[in-house]
């Protein structure tokens, strides 16, 4: 007799995917709760907090390539770029190709990969408003972050505050960074920041991209 084996809980939960598809196509922004298993987000965390712990991640900055660099004043995580080193790697980027695929065949958007790195913020850190995208120049389509922390409190600040894309100064929401809530928005038009946090948060920021390759060279990850 073959022995029972548990199947493990799916990463994102299965409604998860149609009701983002929705909200994308309605205001341009989804924010779920409860959204990304807690297990996958404990593993997760811990993997993050012992690199953070034994300095294993890079302190991010603002550009790329040789615009690249380093304002304090502007964003203070530190990050690291997932790369499939981990079984709770593993899972949460395969999730990711899941919706990837989803999005492709609702939205026809012809994503092409998907990008992602740990985020820390110590207290004390933000990022100021900004979108992940400059219009009709850069190839991140879609934006992701799968928030990690348990236990967030009430007044540890670090929430993302989502803007209207036709009114930067309007407010219109501001998700709290609990594990197992995913955000997902249109990375061109969405304006958003991170306040400033008083307790450790941790997330996964991630990006759906087109192929934006010229001359046969694809256009770098990073």
């Amino acid at each position: 007799m073959t022995p029972n084996v548990a199947t493990p809980s799916p990463a994102l939960q299965p409604a998860t995917q149609n009701t983002l598809v929705d909200a994308l196509v309605e205001q341009g922004w989804y924010v779920g709760r409860e959204a990304i298993d807690l297990e996958l987000c404990a593993a997760l965390n811990q993997e993050l907090l012992h690199r953070a712990a034994y300095n294993g991640l890079d302190e991010a900055g603002i550009g790329r390539g040789q615009q690249h660099l380093l304002r304090k004043d502007i964003r203070g995580d530190a990050i690291h770029w997932l790369d499939r080193e981990s079984a709770a790697q593993r899972r949460y980027l395969d999730a990711m190709s899941e919706l990837q695929q989803a999005l492709n065949h609702a939205l026809f958007l012809g994503l092409f990969e998907y990008e992602a790195h740990f985020a820390h913020y110590p207290p004390g850190a933000f990022y100021q408003r900004h979108l992940d995208s400059f219009r009709g120049r850069a190839n991140r389509v879609i934006s992701t972050v799968g928030y990690l922390t348990p236990n967030w409190p009430s007044d540890g600040g670090g929430e993302m505050v989502v803007y209207h894309p036709d009114d930067p100064s309007q407010e219109v929401a501001r998700v709290i960074p609990e594990a197992g809530t995913f955000a997902c928005f249109l990375s061109e038009t969405i304006p958003h920041e991170v306040l400033p946090t008083r307790h450790p948060r941790t997330s996964i920021a991630g990006w759906f991209r087109r192929n934006a390759s010229l001359g046969g060279v694809l256009d770098p990850a990073r």
